[in-house]
């Protein structure tokens, strides 16, 4: 009790002041002259006017709020906006496998590829059916882009595919146009070769380059990729033909068995001839 009494006497001007002001508020609430509403009147025009003049200045708090809820409703379109995309791709992917199962008079499996490496000398794919779906070593594998690889290794529910990007694939290959054949090659980088092509023979930057029918293993006419650059040493017989591949590694996820095996006894013929 004494210490509110210090505290009081301390600060008795404020105190004093702040009773003052109740009262003189008190009078004018109960006084209804028309002095008194004509203050009154003025100072609801002033407050008003001041509002609108000021309401300009954002409210800190509600577009904090606001700031929040337009976020979240960001985040969640975000969301499915993603899944939309997805879904519009996974399509897109599925309408193309569909066409490739129309162009092929060949039987195959779907494989899904669980596992890849694309930065060593001999890469590979793993794909998610093997011996078990009549998966075989040398069945070529191909996608709705092009052709990817060959079998190499089954398990029972597995499979390791060699793909272009490896330093022992080969596949015979030719250009669509003008029908000039060579050897399919890697020799690391981000192009394939084909190899043993005359200098004289007609090849242009843009040629289609498929599979040909001195392929032991690979059907003809699998798309291979595109001419991307030609060159020519002095002093060579061949020149050197770079090919971008039609098939996007890097991205590839869905692939094709092709069910057919080469003839045996002109794989075997064919490996023994030295290269």
């Amino acid at each position: 009790m004494r210490r509110l009494l210090d505290i009081l006497l301390q600060f008795r001007e404020y105190f004093l002041l702040l009773l003052l002001l109740l009262i003189c508020l008190v009078l004018l609430a109960s006084n209804d002259t028309t002095q008194i509403r004509t203050i009154r009147s003025l100072t609801v025009a002033s407050v008003g006017y001041l509002q609108e003049a000021f309401g300009f200045i954002p409210n800190y708090f509600e577009l904090k709020q606001e700031n929040n809820i337009l976020r979240e409703l960001n985040l969640t379109q975000g969301e499915e906006l993603s899944r939309l995309r997805e879904a519009a791709l996974e399509n897109a992917r599925l309408r193309q496998l569909l066409e490739l199962k129309e162009r092929l008079p060949l039987q195959y499996r779907v494989a899904n590829v669980v596992g890849k490496t694309l930065h060593l000398l001999r890469n590979t794919i793993t794909v998610d059916i093997g011996e078990q779906n009549g998966v075989k070593v040398n069945m070529p594998i191909v996608s709705e882009a092009g052709l990817v690889g060959r079998v190499v290794a089954t398990g029972g529910r597995y499979a390791v595919g060699q793909i272009l990007l490896n330093k022992e694939f080969r596949a015979s290959a030719k250009l669509q146009r003008s029908r000039v054949d060579g050897i399919l090659i890697w020799d690391g980088g981000p192009y394939v070769q084909l190899k043993n092509v005359a200098k004289t023979l007609d090849v242009k930057v843009g040629d289609v380059v498929v599979t040909s029918e001195y392929s032991s293993i690979f059907p003809a006419g699998i798309k291979i990729g595109v001419v991307s650059s030609t060159s020519q040493s002095p002093g060579a017989l061949f020149q050197t033909v770079e090919i971008t591949p039609s098939v996007d590694f890097s991205r590839l996820e869905t692939v094709f068995v092709v069910m057919q095996l080469p003839d045996s006894s002109r794989l075997a013929l064919d490996q023994r001839i030295p290269r």
